[in-house]
């Protein structure tokens, strides 16, 4: 059998005598399903050499295959143009359907056959995956319509499975009380917390936080998602815990090692070991961004104070976090007023 070269390709024999393959580029290695030749192999190398910005090479992939479409889009406008987090759930999302359909002509695929993969994904992980795949078909789908290869895009119109809420448990006041007796004063752990509940942001911009965002008596954040600018004052507790921090390192928040941490993703499982520690299994990072809106609702503050703090794009999605924190005061006050009145 002849041997396919390929550039930036390392292989190894594993201890059951497997040829395992790598794509290596950038210091960074990522991993190649099969072998050199194969529609599965060939895709990923192609679409490892479009996230690395390496050089183009001509291989056997289909043009009108998933692999081919998604490698014209990882190098498209559409793609390029999105902000870093963005890029790489898409990304992942992306990689978990060309590990099934990569080889597959998406000239080809019809409603049934999206609905189909839906289904399966759904029973698998629930409806937030189901819907995580949806939205990518239709991204892909929609990009194949922009090179000529579709007339149409299947995915459009094809309804999302109905999810309770968005998958991210509130911490309650119990919840919260019980890690801070978990984690003394002091602690990554305790400072982790107070970070999120204190300024109410996403994990990707509590990570990057330093001391060169604090200005005056305000942590000053451009949202990594959104690319908002917040000034968010400091609450006393937060401002207090800051106080007590090394005035040396780019961030608060540090690994084991003292280093920043490299992404949210890492940071995130990190929390939740944390958190399992605490007697907490299904809390997160994101349910405290959640608590944080609900305790200035129950605080008195608007939906566009809240907004304010968290930098929500829209007052609806302020308004889903805060719904059943807004109902319970309306009620009481409702309650209140009746029994004025009598």
């Amino acid at each position: 059998m002849a041997t396919i070269r390929l550039p930036y390709v390392d292989r190894f024999k594993d201890r059951h005598g497997t040829w395992r393959y790598y794509f290596r580029r950038a210091g960074k290695r990522v991993p190649l399903p099969g072998r050199p030749g194969e529609a599965s192999f060939m895709g990923a190398y192609q679409l490892a050499c479009a996230s690395f910005g390496a050089t183009k090479v001509s291989t056997s992939v289909a043009a009108n295959s998933v692999d081919a479409v998604a490698v014209a889009y990882y190098r498209s406008p559409n793609f390029l143009s999105l902000n870093k987090s963005t890029q790489t759930t898409y990304r992942r999302e992306i990689e978990r359907w060309r590990v099934k359909s990569g080889s597959k002509a998406i000239t080809r695929l019809e409603r049934r056959h999206i609905k189909e993969q839906m289904t399966e994904r759904f029973e698998a992980g629930g409806p937030e995956a189901a819907n995580n795949l949806l939205r990518i078909i239709r991204i892909l789908c929609g990009y194949a319509v922009e090179l000529d290869l579709r007339r149409d895009n299947p995915a459009l119109g094809i309804k999302k499975f109905r999810m309770r809420g968005d998958g991210f448990v509130a911490w309650s006041e119990d919840d919260i009380a019980k890690y801070l007796d978990r984690w003394p004063a002091g602690s990554r752990e305790r400072l982790a917390l107070v970070l999120l509940l204190y300024t109410g942001q996403r994990r990707g911009d509590v990570i990057r936080m330093g001391r060169q965002h604090v200005s005056g008596d305000a942590i000053r954040v451009t949202q990594a998602k959104t690319g908002a600018q917040l000034a968010i004052p400091m609450h006393s507790e937060l401002k207090m815990v800051l106080e007590t921090l090394p005035k040396d390192g780019l961030t608060f928040l540090t690994t084991q090692y003292g280093k920043p941490f490299k992404d949210s993703a890492s940071f995130g499982n990190q929390f939740r070991e944390w958190c399992d520690k605490a007697g907490l299994p299904k809390r997160s990072a994101h349910g405290l961004r959640k608590s944080a809106a609900v305790r200035l609702v129950e605080a008195g503050c608007t939906t566009k104070e809240v907004q304010a703090i968290t930098g929500h794009a829209s007052l609806r999605e302020v308004e889903r976090y805060t719904k059943a924190a807004e109902q319970e005061k309306l009620a009481r006050s409702a309650i209140a007023r009746l029994t004025e009145s009598n």
